[in-house]
């Protein structure tokens, strides 16, 4: 299925567990040229905390998603567009590849399907929050990355695999395996973007450059710059 990330060169993720820049405004957020927004983080998530952030981020013209990392994160707003799903294929919890989906399932009666998209997860730093919470295998060479990408492209019918370096600038030479083994997905990667070269660098072989903890450290300016680093790739 070709989704909106199809026509996506930047993605920015907005933590509801932490503060943006003094003086800054989900406004000033939400124009920084991003092609879409996905909020969430990997802890402190609670269902409050993330509707604030929704519903601050909802009343303006950006792709809106959440990706929730429990089900007690999941919010039902009719200003989002889609829920993203992290499925993580080299976790070594596998609540991280189905365990955590069902749970949410089976709480939930309010889902709806039809706007809920899955991401094929690679994580491949051992030091971030994500690794450690999902007891990811980060201990992969390029050849395996792609053959990761592959698997959740072709076995498990994924439309958006990501490579996720959460915390690091991660290896364009993985990324670029990963890219060179999918046909029609859509590759995502995130990891230590913090301007305008480090954007234009990894947007080489993603298709989608994904930036995170930049909003709520160096603030919104720092954001735009690598909006402009992806989109001149």
């Amino acid at each position: 299925m070709s989704g909106p990330w199809t026509e996506w060169d930047h993605l920015l993720k907005v933590d509801p567990d932490k503060t943006l820049v003094d003086g800054e405004t989900f406004e000033d957020v939400c124009q920084t040229g991003t092609d879409a927004i996905a909020v969430g983080g990997t802890t402190g998530m609670t269902e409050e905390k993330m509707a604030t952030v929704v519903e601050a981020c909802g009343k303006y013209d950006v792709d809106l998603y959440i990706e929730p990392s429990h089900s007690n994160a999941v919010v039902h707003d009719d200003s989002l567009d889609g829920y993203l799903i992290p499925i993580v294929f080299n976790a070594g919890d596998i609540s991280w590849v189905t365990g955590a989906h069902k749970e949410w399932a089976r709480l939930d009666d309010d889902i709806d399907w039809a706007r809920t998209f899955t991401e094929g997860y690679i994580v491949l730093n051992p030091d971030s929050s994500v690794a450690e919470y999902t007891q990811a295998d980060c201990d992969l060479d390029a050849e395996e990355v792609a053959a990761y990408a592959e698997v959740a492209e072709q076995m498990f019918g994924q439309d958006i695999v990501y490579i996720e370096y959460s915390g690091m600038l991660g290896d364009p030479e993985k990324v670029a395996a990963a890219q060179n083994e999918l046909d029609d997905a859509t590759l995502f990667y995130g990891g230590g973007i913090h301007d305008y070269d480090s954007a234009h660098q990894m947007a080489q072989d993603a298709d989608v450059v994904v930036v995170g903890d930049l909003v709520h450290d160096e603030g919104v300016d720092a954001v735009r710059r690598t909006v402009e680093g992806a989109k001149d790739a």
